[in-house]
C-alpha cells in the first residue's frame, strides 16, 4: 500500500500545473478507495516553498496595479487573480495533509478533499481565463497566502484559525457582492463559476472550524 505522506509530498511539490492538478486529483482517489495508509513512518521534510511555475511573477501586493472590471483587461486580472488563490489553496491544503502528523483520519480526507476542490476550481477559472484570451501566469501576483501558511507551520492549531477561518472566510464575504457586481456587468459565466466556488468554500471553512475546535480541546 502506497504512503499518504509520500505521495502528497511528491504532489506538493510537484511544479508543472497539469501534472499538480492531475496528482491531486488521483491522490483523492487512491483516498477513496482505500489504497492509502497513514503511517508516520516517512522522514519529515519540510517543504519551505511549493512546487509552483515560473510564472506569474510574484511581487509585493502593493506592486500590482489597481484594474477595473469595467475593461477587458480588469476582468482578466480579475480571474487570474482567483486563479492564484485557488492554486496557493491546493498546496495549503496539501501541506496541511502532509505537515500534521498523528491526527485522525477524518483530517486527512478532509484537507485531501479541499485540494481536490480546489483543484476543479482552478481548472475552471483556468478556462475562464482562456475564454477571455489569457492564461496562467500572464499577471504579477504575490505570495501572501503561502506567507501565512510558513507562519503557521509550527500548529496545525494556529494554522486552522488562520487559514480557513480567517482568509477562507473573507472570501465568504466579498463572494456574493462581486457575483452581483459581475452580472451587473453582463459576466455571467465568470459570475457562475464564483457561484460554485462560493458553495465549496462553505465547506472548507466548516472544516476548519470544526478542526480549530477539535485542538483547542486538546490543548
Amino acid at each position: 500500500m502506497r504512503s499518504l505522506f509520500v505521495e502528497t509530498l511528491q504532489c506538493l511539490v510537484c511544479f508543472e500545473v497539469e501534472s499538480k492538478l492531475a496528482s491531486t486529483a488521483e491522490l483523492m482517489s487512491l483516498w477513496q478507495h482505500g489504497q492509502l495508509e497513514v503511517a508516520d513512518d516517512h522522514a519529515f521534510t519540510d517543504v519551505e516553498y511549493p512546487g509552483r511555475p515560473d510564472k506569474p511573477v510574484l511581487v509585493d501586493p502593493r506592486a500590482l496595479p489597481q484594474r477595473k472590471l469595467s475593461s477587458p483587461e480588469g476582468v482578466g486580472a480579475f480571474v487570474h487573480a482567483l486563479a492564484h488563490i485557488e492554486f496557493n489553496a491546493i498546496n495549503l491544503a496539501l501541506d496541511a495533509v502532509y505537515r500534521f502528523r498523528g491526527l485522525p483520519d477524518e483530517f486527512y480526507a478532509d484537507w485531501l478533499s479541499v485540494a481536490a476542490d480546489e483543484a476543479r476550481h482552478f481548472r475552471l477559472l483556468s478556462v475562464r481565463l482562456s475564454e477571455l484570451g489569457w492564461s496562467y501566469g500572464d499577471f504579477d501576483a504575490h505570495d501572501g497566502l503561502w506567507d501565512a501558511a510558513r507562519r503557521s507551520a509550527h500548529d496545525p492549531m494556529v494554522r486552522m484559525a488562520l487559514i480557513p477561518r480567517v482568509f477562507e472566510a473573507r472570501g465568504l464575504d466579498v463572494a456574493p457582492g462581486m457575483i452581483k457586481r459581475l452580472d451587473a456587468l453582463g459576466d455571467r459565466d465568470t459570475a457562475a463559476i464564483l457561484e460554485v466556488i462560493l458553495a465549496d468554500e462553505v465547506a472548507h471553512v466548516e472544516a476548519g472550524s470544526r478542526w480549530f475546535r477539535y485542538f483547542c480541546d486538546q490543548r
